[in-house]
């Protein structure tokens, strides 16, 4: 089926993934009809600033485009729905109104969405998940009315709340299964730097909590014992230890399936009518799902080209970033064992380079340095062999290696 057979694109998922989507199909002319199956009410909107702009200063919803922007895009909604399964057959998506879509191209951009390691927390009233635009409201009212908080789960979304939560003046105690910070994703040295900068912040860190469990008080607070020790009582506790892909539906149509929907560097599937974006496309290069700003945004305007026949691909590195008690934290590559260490210490803050064998980048950590990821983007992309001594020395000017 050639593009100008395409009449009818079928979005599955209200995302920055979806809504990137269907803007690059738009602006690569595709006019005929588009429809986005979403189970919000709200316009297309990005998640990062839920754990801090709108939970500490009530931001509005962060949406991704104008009201202009988004009428010229001429999207069909079907909201709040859900697509309850894909008819592979006969190419149509089954709503949870029972109503069947027909697509000629269709896309799954379904996300992901909290989870929580002991289902039953999930019935104290004290206990939270951050996700969507309902959660941070929710969030944000019982912070201002918390004396303390704590955190369950030390990596990225957990940080951040607990920066945001110290920022509006609150106890905060972050447990974290284990040894370190962010161990999954970063590099012990860069794990330190974490713990020194929410120590520094008033941040109380208790790593190793292999045993972990929640009691709602009978005055509606939660008392949380770890390894053992009894802490006091917490006004509200925020569940942070990472997500589930949503992958049922095309698990379901029998799509290839790894840790996310397999696809290649144009977002195609198993399936030739149908692709994937965003959290749930499994990175087709690293073979993993990235749940990352930069990669919602990009792989989805690349698959959104490949959709109408574009010769497109998508092969960046892994980016992502963090703000935390006011320091932007930019993370490029993902580790992998084995890789030397080399930290450079700048008044502006400091820059952790993790090389190979041959002494190239394959991650690199920035805290308040941005000129530094963009020279390891290139780094990266160009495979350059880099000197870790000038790497490590703050006198030694990194601009000159461009």
């Amino acid at each position: 089926m050639s593009s100008e057979e395409i009449s009818h694109i079928v979005v599955i998922g209200g995302g920055q993934a979806g809504g990137y989507a269907c803007k690059a199909l738009r602006s690569e002319g595709y006019s005929r009809r588009l429809t986005v199956v979403a189970d919000e009410p709200h316009d297309f909107y990005e998640r990062p600033p839920l754990s801090k702009g709108v939970v500490t200063g009530g931001e509005p919803l962060p949406r991704l485009f104008s009201e202009e922007s988004l009428a010229a895009m001429a999207i069909e909604w079907q909201r709040p729905k859900r697509a309850t399964a894909i008819d592979r057959q006969a190419r149509e998506v089954l709503l949870s109104d029972d109503q069947r879509l027909p697509y000629d191209r269709l896309l799954i951009a379904t996300g992901s969405r909290p989870r929580l390691p002991v289902p039953e927390w999930g019935e104290i009233p004290g206990v939270m998940t951050l996700r969507s635009w309902e959660d941070a409201q929710r969030l944000k009212a019982r912070l201002e009315t918390s004396r303390r908080l704590g955190v369950i789960g030390g990596g990225w979304i957990g940080l951040e709340v607990a920066s945001s939560a110290r920022k509006l003046g609150l106890e905060v105690v972050v447990f974290e299964r284990q040894q370190r910070l962010c161990e999954r994703s970063v590099g012990a040295e860069v794990s330190t730097g974490l713990a020194e900068l929410h120590h520094g912040h008033g941040v109380d860190l208790q790593l190793g909590c292999q045993q972990l469990a929640l009691f709602e008080q009978t005055d509606g607070r939660v008392a949380i014992e770890a390894g053992g020790n009894a802490f006091e009582p917490f006004d509200l506790v925020v569940v942070g230890t990472g997500v589930s892909f949503n992958l049922e539906l095309a698990r379901e149509a029998g799509l290839a399936i790894e840790q996310g929907i397999v696809v290649d560097a144009g977002g195609r599937t198993s399936d030739p009518y149908i692709f994937a974006a965003g959290d749930v496309a499994q990175h087709p290069q690293l073979g993993l799902c990235l749940q990352s700003w930069s990669y919602a945004q990009n792989q989805a305007r690349v698959v959104a080209e490949t959709m109408l026949g574009l010769e497109a691909h998508y092969d960046e590195p892994a980016w992502l970033w963090s703000d935390q008690h006011g320091v932007n934290i930019q993370i490029l590559g993902v580790p992998r064992p084995g890789l030397q260490a080399v930290v450079r210490h700048e008044q502006q803050g400091p820059v952790f380079c993790y090389l190979d064998e041959a002494s190239r980048l394959v991650q690199m950590v920035a805290f308040d340095q941005p000129r530094a990821i963009k020279l390891g983007k290139r780094w990266i992309a160009t495979q350059r062999a880099l000197e870790p001594a000038q790497l490590a020395d703050p006198a030694f000017n990194l601009m000159t290696l461009r």
